[in-house]
């Protein structure tokens, strides 16, 4: 049991696209230092809930407050202690990375100089840093999602919305932001990660929040999952709580498919 209070609380939230439910009923409380990894089939509204917490997507039922303010009175505030990669951004790739970054740092209320400065010495631990004064439409994707986590970070937020965020990353990169995420939790931030790479979330989640059909059908730690079904893998565990277990049938059928001639 967490002695702090929620930084997120949710209580009954619904979100209705035409006539069908994506989000049906959601309770949730995340507090300081935890890693939440938020995952469930697509469609399962998972990209939804976050965007709802962002004041993103209007139009739900239910209580929602992040860091004790409603993203339905239209306040900002909060929204600066927050920081957020999606998992398909819209980035200005005709500026620099300086430029691009200073911008996104300014935004959050932080001064100019120390924007650059700070993006600068983030991207130099990137291994990026000849590529500063570059145009970031010539940057991979891996680079692309660099610059990315960078400008999530340059505020030193509260709150932290990653969807899919190691998308693109070499081997190396990726045991960096795991490191990352770790450190940051341990100073008290919580992060919210909602990813399709199973075994990341397993390794790097104190918590993990399973989303199906617009409810949530298991929240706990990966040992407390394990303990609800028979299956020893997170994969294996979102399989049978989710009620997919085709995968071996689909294959099968799918090459099949491919090798008629």
């Amino acid at each position: 049991m967490n002695n702090s209070a929620p930084v997120i609380t949710v209580r009954d939230l619904r979100m209705k696209f035409g006539d069908r439910y994506v989000l049906n009923g959601i309770d949730l409380e995340a507090y300081p230092g935890q890693i939440i990894g938020y995952i469930g089939p697509n469609g399962a509204g998972k990209s939804t809930t976050v965007k709802i917490m962002l004041g993103l997507v209007e139009g739900y039922t239910g209580e929602v407050s992040v860091l004790g303010a409603s993203p339905s009175d239209g306040s900002v505030e909060y929204k600066k202690r927050i920081g957020y990669v999606p998992e398909v951004a819209d980035i200005y790739d005709t500026l620099t990375a300086r430029e691009y970054l200073t911008f996104i740092g300014e935004l959050y209320g932080v001064p100019a100089d120390e924007a650059e400065s700070k993006a600068y010495r983030l991207m130099e631990r990137f291994g990026l840093k000849e590529v500063f004064d570059v145009r970031i439409a010539t940057f991979s994707k891996g680079m692309k999602q660099k610059v990315l986590l960078i400008s999530s970070l340059l505020h030193n937020p509260d709150i932290l919305f990653l969807d899919e965020p190691l998308s693109g990353l070499d081997a190396n990169s990726v045991m960096v932001v795991k490191e990352v995420l770790a450190l940051l939790a341990a100073q008290g931030k919580t992060i919210f990660y909602s990813s399709h790479i199973m075994d990341v979330v397993e390794k790097i989640s104190h918590r993990i929040i399973l989303l199906a059909d617009g409810r949530i059908v298991a929240d706990g730690s990966f040992e407390q999952l394990k303990g609800q079904v028979s299956g020893g893998s997170l994969e294996q565990i979102f399989n049978q709580l989710t009620g997919f277990n085709e995968h071996q049938d689909i294959a099968e059928q799918f090459v099949a498919i491919v090798q008629e001639v």
